[in-house]
């Protein structure tokens, strides 16, 4: 670890707190006009502005003060992406109290374990999903009050949650002004829980701090400003939707909340992309591949051009990228990071020095890498003993991270083998060029090992997946009675195409040598996810454990 000094005293103000609060409140100064579209329970698109959002959150912050909520205090919520989940947003943390991110996805069980261990006393949640916080309220007699979010009065909703409370009742009462407080800006924000495949999903509390820094940072790498239209796809309790409703206000963006949304529903988040211009989206690749065929199914392609459309989760495949260019002019930029990164780590952006001396075949691969770190982020490789290893783009390690939006530790957990020298140990296997990308080469976990040598499952996916009878494909490692393990992989064909077999191995031998490809390539219609829309290959790897016995 570097020696820590303390040098000569600054006169900056040095004493001001950086507060979530006053990213809202100061675009509300300059930008109280800016809109908020958003589609309502009924499905139908509604607009208000920033001023008028202002306003209904500083009475969400009197209602929450006027029911005993006290800073410290955990306020869960359970919502999709409406236009209350982004008032509270503000106005829980703003009262000093930790919003709560409830992924409604995880299973019972873990749910109940995630308000039990959060200590939340409060839920706000959302009429059409009284059915989870019933079962909840069962496991979780801590939660004193059950706040209920509708567009027609709680008394005319059934429910046996104890004593509800009528959240837009409640706000009619309130004053339109909130004495809000000045917090300390390393008190916490919100908290948001792991979806890991193995144990208990683990607790990320974000400071105030590490929240503006974040954002701050979000918004200068994509050059967001108050000429966009920011459309938030990810679910707002996933991952504080990547921090994208802050990123939009702090910009003074327009925002375009969709509500509820499936994947059967898609066309509603495409259309939503050309009807309000939208310029800033983020999303999973699980999200854009169906988009896209919706967008190609229209008479006329839409004008996309001017569209950042970041993409996580996992890595989009290269006709996913290219498919959006060539049909609207959209450009996907691929990222990285973690429930416990806030959660940007990086962002691939092209370096004009390699836009230079690469060709167009090598620009558009490079585009399938992680990118490079952004400001303010240290992303380290660690080798086997201990060290940290060269960026040569051949040393692969396990990706290490640390800065001021980085998790050092776990809520009540002493899990520090996920932590080394500071850095959060991601479990992600990487190599960083010399021109300092970074590229992900598989999971710790999910690496195969073969006859001694390592299979990289993840390059195995993506090479499927780059065949046109593909829509998705996952990789996994079987034991093998020789080999100690060999590749099983399983791929679900794009609609109206069938998967030849014979065709996908020759497609992969142009690429993987001999005893890297997988013994059997099998069609299924579907593959196993986790509750953040990722590959639950921890599934896979059970109902495949057996498959090479005996053979």
């Amino acid at each position: 670890m570097s020696e820590f000094v303390t040098g000569h005293p600054s006169t900056h103000g040095d004493g001001y707190q950086l507060n979530t609060t006053n990213l809202f409140r100061q675009a509300v100064v300059t930008h109280p006009e800016q809109e908020i579209v958003f589609r309502d329970a009924a499905g139908a698109w509604r607009s208000t502005s920033y001023e008028a959002t202002w306003r209904r959150v500083a009475r969400t912050a009197n209602m929450l003060d006027g029911i005993g909520v006290r800073p410290g205090d955990v306020v869960g919520v359970l919502d999709w992406n409406h236009l209350r989940h982004f008032e509270l947003y503000w106005a829980i943390p703003g009262t000093g109290a930790v919003m709560l991110q409830m992924n409604l996805r995880l299973a019972a069980d873990d749910l109940a374990y995630v308000v039990e261990h959060a200590g939340a006393t409060v839920v706000c949640v959302d009429e059409s999903l009284l059915g989870v916080a019933e079962d909840l309220a069962a496991r979780c007699p801590q939660v004193r009050h059950w706040v209920v979010m509708s567009d027609r009065p709680v008394a005319e909703i059934e429910t046996s949650l104890p004593g509800p409370l009528d959240h837009e009742a409640l706000l009619a009462r309130q004053d339109e002004e909130f004495g809000w407080p000045v917090i300390d800006e390393t008190s916490a924000y919100s908290a948001c829980y792991t979806t890991g495949t193995t144990g208990r999903p683990k607790g990320v509390f974000y400071s105030h701090r590490g929240i503006v820094l974040h954002t701050m940072m979000w918004a200068a790498d994509q050059a967001v400003g108050d000429h966009d239209n920011v459309l938030l796809t990810t679910p707002m309790f996933h991952a504080q939707c990547w921090g994208l409703p802050q990123v939009a206000v702090y910009a003074r963006a327009r925002v375009v909340l969709p509500g509820r949304y499936s994947v059967e529903e898609i066309g509603v988040l495409a259309q939503a992309m050309v009807d309000y211009e939208v310029t800033v989206t983020n999303g999973a690749p699980a999200i854009f591949a169906p988009m896209l065929e919706y967008l190609r199914s229209l008479p006329e392609p839409p004008d996309l051009s001017q569209a950042r459309m970041i993409s996580g989760s996992t890595e989009p495949p290269l006709s996913l990228i290219r498919g959006f260019h060539d049909l609207t002019g959209a450009s996907i930029i691929h990222g990285y990071g973690a429930t416990e990164t806030t959660p940007l780590v990086t962002s691939n952006r092209p370096k004009p020095s390699l836009e230079e001396r690469l060709s167009e075949e090598e620009r558009w691969d490079l585009k399938r890498s992680q990118g490079l770190p952004v400001a303010g982020v240290d992303v380290r490789l660690l080798g086997s003993g201990g060290e940290f290893l060269p960026h040569d783009g051949k040393s692969a390690g396990e990706i290490c991270i640390r800065g001021p939006w980085i998790t050092e530790s776990y809520w009540k957990s002493d899990d520090g083998g996920k932590f080394h020298r500071g850095y959060w140990r991601s479990g992600d296997i990487g190599v960083i060029t010399s021109d300092g990308y970074l590229k992900i080469t598989d999971r710790l976990k999910d690496v195969i090992k073969s006859g001694g040598e390592w299979i990289s499952s993840i390059d195995l996916e993506n090479a499927l997946m780059g065949h046109p009878t593909v829509r998705q494909a996952a990789v996994v490692g079987a034991p093998h009675p020789r080999w100690q393990e060999r590749p099983v992989a399983l791929v679900v064909p794009e609609p109206g195409h069938e998967a030849d077999v014979d065709q996908l191995k020759t497609h992969l031998s142009a690429t993987f040598a001999k005893w890297q490809l997988p013994d059997e390539i099998l069609v299924v219609g579907e593959l196993p996810t986790t509750s953040v829309g990722k590959l639950d290959k921890k599934v896979l790897r059970e109902e495949y454990a057996d498959f090479y016995s005996g053979r």
